[in-house]
């Protein structure tokens, strides 16, 4: 799979709370040109339904993804597989839609999927997805706080955000967290 460079977003579910955190920082080349962008959104509030969803990749291609996302969610009542799925086939069989460099986390209470343009839709078995150029490094945090601590799933996003900042020069500490549970 791809890695997308100039973002870090990570999502973790644990406990009955899932938590999803992304850096802000938007680079061109070797430019960073802002430092506090919003790349975790909640979403699906119209149908009282808490979904996060956070990507990585071009800022263009994720908002159209985003919203495309969005108005599948609202087309299947709130069923995130469904949304993800509809938005998958979509993604892989349109001549537009195929040409899009981004990928996505999306996740509510029971489920976190992780979606590329290669038409996946993986579910993580430990709770923990990681996207973008900083995704590794946050993940591998995630896992060491998740097996040796007792924090809960938002202060494990936060700290691996914080903890990949300092390693990956496409990621920064300015962080959006947002939380269900």
């Amino acid at each position: 799979m791809q890695t997308m460079e100039g973002t870090t977003i990570i999502c973790v579910k644990r406990d009955g709370q899932v938590a999803m955190a992304g850096d802000g920082q938007v680079t061109l080349g070797s430019q960073v040109v802002k430092s506090g962008a919003r790349k975790v959104r909640r979403i699906g509030g119209k149908n009282g339904i808490d979904v996060l969803a956070g990507f990585a990749g071009s800022t263009a291609d994720a908002m159209t993804l985003l919203e495309r996302f969005e108005n599948q969610l609202d087309e299947h009542h709130g069923n995130l597989l469904r949304a993800a799925s509809a938005l998958m086939k979509d993604w892989r069989t349109d001549k537009y839609l195929r040409r899009l460099e981004a990928m996505m986390i999306v996740a509510d209470r029971d489920d976190v999927f992780l979606l590329s343009g290669a038409g996946d839709i993986l579910e993580p078995e430990n709770g923990v997805a990681a996207i973008g150029s900083g995704g590794g490094f946050a993940q591998a945090a995630a896992f060491a706080l998740v097996g040796e601590t007792g924090l809960v799933a938002s202060e494990i996003a936060r700290k691996s955000i914080e903890i990949a900042s300092r390693i990956c020069i496409y990621t920064n500490d300015s962080i959006i967290l947002e939380a269900i549970g």
